[in-house]
């Protein structure tokens, strides 16, 4: 199972509004910080901005801010909001599945309880544990987008956990 790009994105502009703290940013800071394409973020920030995760204000010294407390961000919820489903297998649809055998199957019901216990450890955690490490996040990400040295993102080269969020083969 692979988390989106979508997904991750989602947690890093949180993080990143998490280490900043201390004013509005722009997705232009954000994308420079992480070396992403800025049009990528665009839909994020807009969609977590309607879940109420960030506030987003307009001009010239607008900008995005956390809209919860860190506390109140559980990264299991952020995750059912941002991914498109979590199917492991064809048999986990709603629907029903092409799978000759979906009826009788055990093999679904392993993979669904997989499935809640990866939810569920990640409702035990939220953005304020994650960024615990704020004083070692800062001036990563704060500062590399101040200095622009920010490359553009490529999955192919960036293989790096934050890039790419395996969760189990």
């Amino acid at each position: 199972m692979q988390l989106t790009l979508y997904s991750d994105y989602s947690i890093r502009v949180l993080l990143y509004l998490a280490a900043k703290a201390d004013g509005p940013a722009t997705i232009s800071e954000v994308a420079e910080s992480y070396g992403i394409s800025r049009n990528h973020l665009v839909k994020v920030v807009h969609n977590l901005s309607q879940s109420g995760y960030i506030r987003t204000t307009r001009g010239k010294k607008g900008g995005m801010v956390l809209g919860r407390n860190p506390k109140d961000i559980s990264i299991g919820g952020l995750l059912r909001q941002t991914e498109p489903d979590f199917r492991l297998v064809e048999c986990l649809q709603e629907e029903s599945s092409g799978c000759p055998i979906d009826q009788v199957c055990s093999l679904k019901s392993v993979f669904r309880t997989a499935l809640y216990a990866f939810l569920n450890t990640l409702d035990g955690f939220t953005l304020a544990d994650i960024t615990g490490n704020v004083g070692l996040l800062k001036p990563i990400l704060i500062d590399r987008a101040r200095s622009g040295k920010g490359e553009a993102f490529s999955p192919e080269r960036d293989k790096s956990p934050s890039a790419v969020l395996p969760v189990g083969r």
